[in-house]
């Protein structure tokens, strides 16, 4: 039976990973710093601890690994990442878990790791107009992310590589762009759009109005979570292939466009009220030339559905808290 590891995986993405994995035949450990929030965990062996701490990764990366996921990070939405208040810790906890997972991972001799990156990466001077974004793998030099989080992910993305080539570790990258779905944090400050967007419309009478930042003209790309995966499995079983490699939708909507879906599938009829508030890049979209050249796959399935069985989802947790 294959081993694996998963680094985060009482988060988001992390939870739907293990029940992945399990379903597949692995023998599976998860650590995190809290069980995943809206299900049991699927693990066979779930470790409480703080990726930050040294002496945690040594404990729990204590095997050769046949995989390990490193998609463990100080995250959230734009609200939390363009703030600029969460910087520094964004920066120092994301790049000490990556430091402290890097060197065990190494020493046992961990046959397969992965790491999370994400679109945030890419150059913003590459993501100013919002019908023409440029986010091919090969843009990302001369680096110039948006966000502190980008420049993290990008020094990560190095890291890993660079043992990769000093050290012969076989090391794959994804570059995510917007992962959501059900079991997602939606609500407290560090949800996504999509979540978002399906809290407020869930919460909002029919007729009535929501709030969007900005003026809801830039655009981006949204992935769901089952085609994440399937995406990452398919990454990780490449023989050749390690990245980095965007795994991303090429469905780019306007933010108000997302709002208008959120509000098709619940049936109300809103209108958006725009407000100042943080906003990222432009333009941002998915290129996916590579991975289908590479993998022979990409992503498909239509936003709509995706949104469909978040909003859903989401609205039966937002009655359930009244």
């Amino acid at each position: 039976m294959k081993k694996a590891l998963i680094c985060g995986g009482g988060g988001f993405i992390g939870s739907h990973l293990v029940k992945k994995l399990k379903k597949e035949g692995f023998w599976v450990r998860a650590v995190d710093l809290k069980y995943p929030e809206f299900d049991e965990t699927a693990a066979d062996d779930f470790v409480i601890g703080d990726l930050r701490d040294a002496n945690v990764c040594r404990e729990v990366i204590d095997q050769p690994f046949d995989e390990l996921y490193q998609l463990a990070a100080d995250m959230g939405g734009a609200g939390f990442i363009f703030s600029g208040e969460n910087d520094a810790d964004i920066m120092h906890n994301s790049a000490l878990i990556n430091l402290n997972v890097v060197e065990p991972a190494f020493k046992q001799g961990v046959k397969k790791l992965f790491y999370s990156s994400s679109a945030c990466m890419y150059p913003e001077h590459n993501q100013m107009d919002t019908n023409n974004p440029k986010t091919s793998e090969d843009s990302a030099y001369p680096a110039n992310p948006d966000s502190e989080y980008g420049w993290e992910k990008l020094f990560s993305e190095r890291l890993f590589l660079a043992f990769q080539r000093n050290h012969g570790m076989n090391v794959k990258i994804a570059r995510f762009h917007n992962i959501f779905g059900p079991q997602g944090t939606w609500q407290g400050g560090r949800e996504k759009a999509p979540a978002a967007f399906c809290r407020k419309v869930a919460e909002t009478e029919d007729g009535s109005h929501i709030e969007m930042w900005g003026d809801g003209e830039q655009t981006r790309s949204f992935l769901y979570i089952d085609e994440c995966l399937t995406g990452v499995r398919r990454l990780m079983d490449s023989e050749t292939f390690h990245g980095p490699v965007n795994i991303g939708s090429e469905e780019m909507v306007s933010i108000n466009r997302l709002a208008e879906i959120v509000m098709e599938v619940s049936g109300k009829k809103l209108s958006i009220n725009h407000i100042p508030g943080p906003l990222g890049v432009r333009g941002r979209n998915s290129d996916n030339d590579l991975i289908r050249t590479s993998l022979n796959w990409a992503p498909k399935q239509p936003l709509i559905e995706g949104i469909s069985s978040t909003y859903k989802w989401i609205s039966e947790q937002s009655e359930n808290t009244k």
